[in-house]
């Protein structure tokens, strides 16, 4: 009975092994990927940001205001 229990160990202590290299390499092939966003990408979403800031700067700078005057009118109370 020992002897029986003992192989399913060293069988599950198996499958762990196996089960960590499989991690192992997905975790390298991940890291190694070159198929990320390049520079052009990058620029292209940098000038759609641009642009909406550029666009809709008059609504973003009422929030921010009415945001820190809500700010310091909330923190006067405390």
């Amino acid at each position: 009975m020992r002897e029986k229990i003992r192989q399913m160990e060293i069988t599950c202590l198996c499958k762990i092994d196996k089960g960590k290299k499989r991690i192992a390499e997905s975790v390298k092939a991940f890291v190694q990927d070159t198929s990320g966003i390049g520079v052009v990408e990058l620029i292209l979403i940098l000038v759609v940001l641009i642009a909406l800031v550029v666009i809709f700067k008059s609504q973003l700078t009422a929030l921010v205001n009415s945001i820190f005057e809500k700010i310091t009118s909330e923190s006067s109370g405390i």
